[in-house]
């Protein structure tokens, strides 16, 4: 047991498939443990190197690891794939993240606190409440445009015809679709008191928080935004500058050079997909009803304006107002505006 140096471990739900390196990189121990069979092992080690890739209950394994006095990090899985030399299983899997793990300029995943977690279950549910409200919104326009019924676009068109409709005694809906519609907008209404339920749980839990109330004077940036970004990155010291936080979300240019020669393309997408969503809504927010007169920010978007597409602008203002964000986070300091 005194000779493990490093471990890789492939995590599954249950079973677990672990391989142990020494100081010289010899493998001297490919097991399989189930859950308790693992935590029994970490106990009885010395402190060592743990690598696992960050997946579904990586963090749990990882904190409980660190409780137990291991150097536990994560790891993308695309950063691991790399060092698979061979077909793929989950004792290959394991063997690869061994190395990776030991690797000077491999990127490592923050472990993130219980308290993270629990704030990105809410936006995760929120978010999927949302859709669903939406679908359910979509289905309702669709059923009635075929009986004729239109409505303008937004929560108050629908609601005004679904009311009326339901409302109405003489109308050229049967009464089996008036049943059908009445289900639907039931449904919808209760999604739409989720969703205004747990919006309202966040702006409760951005209030209490010091590290929200500083991201919430950056111009774009709400309660929302606010709390999936503590959610995310926590005080983003895993990024070294706002810009390595902005192509971590995936709102920098994709680049395809070779020979010398730069091309860029579209943004990547890559990263927190969520929170990418967030800040171009916070940017498309300040571009509609920000008060761009009071600071620089509102000048420089002003001249972008006019030089290129109004989404191209959104884009770039999201990556500003992400660096921003990151440096506020950062320093611990709450945003300056620069008079424009």
């Amino acid at each position: 047991m005194s000779e493990f140096a490093v471990v890789g471990i492939d995590l599954g739900k249950n079973v677990f498939h672990v391989v142990a390196m020494d100081v010289q990189g010899h493998i001297v121990k490919r097991r399989k443990y189930t859950r308790p069979q693992l935590f029994a092992l970490f106990r009885s080690l010395p402190p060592c190197l743990v690598g696992m890739e960050a997946c579904a209950s990586a963090h749990y394994i990882a904190r409980t690891l660190t409780e137990l006095g291991h150097d536990a990090r994560l790891m993308p899985a695309q950063y691991v794939k790399p060092y698979l030399r061979t077909q793929k299983n989950d004792f290959l899997d394991a063997e690869a993240i061994c190395e990776a793990v030991q690797r000077p300029t491999m990127r490592f995943v923050p472990i993130k606190t219980r308290e993270q977690l629990e704030l990105q279950a809410v936006h995760r549910v929120r978010d999927r409440l949302v859709g669903r409200r939406t679908a359910v919104s979509n289905q309702i326009r669709g059923l009635l445009v075929e009986h004729g019924i239109t409505m303008r676009q937004g929560r108050g068109g629908l609601r005004g015809v679904v009311q009326n409709l339901l409302e109405e005694e003489n109308t050229t809906v049967s009464p089996a679709m008036r049943t059908l519609i009445s289900g639907l907008w039931a449904e919808w209404q209760s999604t739409d008191a989720a969703v205004r339920t747990l919006t309202q749980e966040l702006e409760a839990l951005a209030k209490k928080d010091p590290a929200c109330q500083r991201l919430m004077t950056v111009p774009g940036v709400g309660p929302l935004v606010a709390t999936a970004t503590i959610a995310a990155v926590a005080d983003g010291s895993a990024f070294g500058r706002g810009r390595d936080f902005a192509t971590w979300l995936g709102l920098v240019p994709r680049q395809m050079s070779t020979g010398g020669r730069t091309r860029l393309g579209g943004i990547t997408k890559r990263g927190n997909t969520y929170l990418r969503r967030m800040f171009i809504h916070g940017a498309r927010s300040f571009k509609m009803n920000g008060n761009r007169s009071t600071h620089r920010i509102g000048t420089w978007l002003n001249d972008l304006e006019q030089r290129t597409h109004k989404n191209i602008a959104t884009v770039a203002l999201a990556n500003k107002l992400a660096r921003i964000a990151w440096s506020v986070l950062a320093n611990e300091t709450e945003y300056r505006s620069l008079p424009a």
